[in-house]
């Protein structure tokens, strides 16, 4: 590869330099071919800057006119993908402000008065962030919210729940489902929470020390719809923690949904039987004609690795940086970028998904029958008739082993039968009565775990209730 120099026009900062900047190194610095995606943002920065020095008499009043006019006809060329991005031009900033210059001549030359790149490029992404944190917050609503309708038609389905994935105690498929509500909900209130830090303003800070020209940050905080300026003028340059705020809270949403997928495909598998998802979010095989693949759940359970990945990616480069700004913080933006493009995509195609899937009951309530998902039931009511738990928990565990080898399950004993399984517990047997068989029925088991977060069917009702008023 040649290593050319280039005859392009000089830069913004070329007069302290006796030779252009290589090609190859033009190549390697720039960063317009992925910050341009934050024109809209840069556009409505520069506009309150511009509105500020007016106001402050900075700049003329024909000026902020004048750059108000360019910046409309900016904004329309970008919008109708007219605009032309020049790696000459290195970023978004210096390639917008190029062409104001065009179009208005010295006014535009004036816009950049009071800043540096280093507090622009802070407050772009800051603004980028808070729309994708918006944005991320309204999908969140939408998956929640079709959550809830499907665990609101199972609130009384059961199904086995798990430990270690053994059959544990039954839960009905509302209430597992309406665990992933509650991972959801922390969620969301991570991205609320990370949303104030974002919304602080750098603008005014300008390389890293302020500037000598009379600014009014509040006023230019206001206009953007921060709340708070940044205080510090070295920290506001050179922070990135609200990006990697962002990426930790988005590692966790994209773990609770890759949690929910790995589930989606065992119960999918024809070996579990619990659900089928619908065709349009399935791919089949080359050479299989059978197969029926949960791609999208797998790809998510994928695509969770990457956003973890770009949260390590963001807390390394920050570690070893020492104040102000470093070109090392040009590498925030494509992690940053994918991090939040994941999440969004992830979330939109997930609350459509939600909607697909079919559910079979009379598996899930076939499961149940294996692994004596009521022995704990058992050893409650023996409880209650008063023997000592941990006398009850034997008790019943020989009953289990007595059940396994006969090849059946607890409820299939005759009262006699399970007796004689619990004789060797003094006390046990003695204390089983007739009614003891309620307990072992699954519908029994369901509505005795009756209080707030247990799984009776009530109880899910009044939590999907309770979610709903949550979300408005």
């Amino acid at each position: 590869m040649t290593d050319a120099t280039s005859s392009q026009p000089a830069k913004a900062w070329s007069g302290r330099f006796s030779e252009p900047v290589s090609d190859l190194v033009k190549r390697y610095t720039a960063s317009v071919t992925f910050d341009q995606r934050m024109a809209a943002q840069d556009i409505r920065g520069s506009l309150a800057h511009a509105k500020m020095l007016a106001r402050q008499g900075i700049i003329g009043a024909s000026d902020f006119a004048d750059i108000e006019r360019g910046m409309a006809q900016i904004a329309g060329e970008i919008e109708r993908g007219e605009f032309v991005w020049s790696l000459d031009d290195e970023d978004v900033h210096l390639n917008i402000e190029k062409r104001l210059t065009a179009l208005v001549g010295d006014a535009g030359k004036r816009l950049h008065t009071g800043r540096s790149r280093n507090d622009q490029v802070a407050t772009d992404i800051r603004l980028w962030l808070r729309d994708a944190i918006d944005q991320t917050l309204e999908l969140i609503g939408d998956f929640q919210r079709n959550l809830l309708d499907i665990a609101e038609q199972h609130a009384d389905t059961p199904m086995p729940g798990f430990t270690h994935l053994q059959v544990a105690q039954p839960v009905t498929f509302g209430h597992h489902l309406m665990a992933y509500y509650e991972m959801s909900r922390r969620d969301a209130e991570r991205f609320a929470d990370c949303r104030k830090r974002v919304n602080r303003l750098p603008l005014g800070s300008a390389a890293l020390a302020g500037t000598s020209y009379p600014i009014d940050r509040e006023f230019v905080a206001a206009e953007l719809g921060f709340d708070e300026v940044c205080y510090n003028s070295l920290d506001a340059v050179s922070d990135r923690d609200f990006a990697i705020e962002f990426c930790a809270a988005a590692a966790l949403l994209m773990t609770h949904l890759s949690r929910l997928s790995e589930e989606l495909i065992l119960w999918m598998s024809p070996r579990v039987g619990f659900i089928d998802l619908a065709d349009r979010f399935c791919t089949g095989s080359s050479i299989m004609p059978q197969k029926k693949n949960p791609d999208v759940p797998e790809l998510v359970r994928g695509k969770t690795g990457r956003t973890n990945g770009n949260l390590i990616a963001l807390l390394t480069l920050m570690k070893g940086q020492p104040l102000a700004y470093n070109k090392d913080n040009q590498e925030d933006k494509e992690p940053l970028y994918d991090t939040a493009d994941t999440v969004i995509d992830t979330l939109r195609i997930y609350a459509d998904m939600i909607t697909g899937i079919k559910v079979k009951a009379d598996n899930m309530r076939g499961a149940l029958s294996q692994g004596f998902a009521t022995a704990t039931d058992l050893a409650d009511y023996l409880v209650k008739q008063g023997l000592p738990f941990r006398d009850a928990h034997e008790a019943v565990a020989l009953a289990v082993r007595a059940a396994e080898q006969r090849g059946c399950d607890l409820p299939q004993f005759t009262l006699d039968e399970l007796r004689a399984a619990m004789a060797e517990v003094p006390g046990a047997a003695e204390r089983a009565g007739p009614e003891i068989f309620a307990v072992l029925t699954i519908e029994g088991s369901l509505a005795s775990r009756n209080h707030v977060g247990g799984t009776a069917p009530d109880q899910v009702r009044a939590a999907i209730l309770r979610a709903r008023k949550q979300l408005g």
